[in-house]
């Protein structure tokens, strides 16, 4: 595993899929035992979870033209990319479900904004997590208690409107 070496050396870690993906597309799509899904995911993962993961929600039809758009005519779609409408859409749901159910850490952005906007909320969410003064008065504190507290605090009011 690389990600937990590198946070030990303090550094910042991005990434486009994690956990969340193995929900969505082996435990809801897949039909994967939940419970399964859980225990794989605490075996391989342990106490490591995200600080803050960004939702970008778009419906599922949108989603696919702009992967098509980005992908032409360089390669052929992904085995993902030719599912039926209908599967996007359970991932859609997938998503946004897993998004509500722990809103401490999740946040949904609307995508269908322009992407100026899109990116945009994108920063004011890492900013007010991890860069302004909440953010440097919460890592004094957990300084002073030592560390294990992760970054909290839902989303603002922009990043969830849809």
């Amino acid at each position: 595993m690389l990600i937990a070496p590198a946070l030990t050396r303090g550094a910042v870690v991005l990434s486009d899929r994690f956990a969340d993906s193995t929900r969505a597309y082996q435990g809801v799509m897949g039909k994967a035992d939940p419970h399964m899904i859980a225990l794989l995911e605490r075996v391989a993962l342990g106490d490591l979870r995200p600080d803050l993961t960004i939702v970008l929600d778009l419906p599922a039809k949108e989603g696919l033209a702009r992967a098509s758009a980005r992908a032409a005519p360089r390669r052929s779609p992904t085995v993902f990319e030719r599912e039926e409408i209908a599967f996007h859409e359970g991932l859609r749901r997938a998503f946004l479900h897993i998004a509500a159910g722990e809103p401490d850490r999740c946040c949904v952005i609307d995508a269908l904004q322009p992407k100026e906007e899109v990116a945009q909320a994108i920063w004011q969410l890492v900013e007010a997590r991890f860069l302004g003064p909440r953010a440097r008065r919460r890592r004094h504190e957990q300084g002073s208690r030592g560390a294990g507290k992760r970054p909290s605090g839902g989303c603002s009011a922009s990043a969830r409107a849809r």
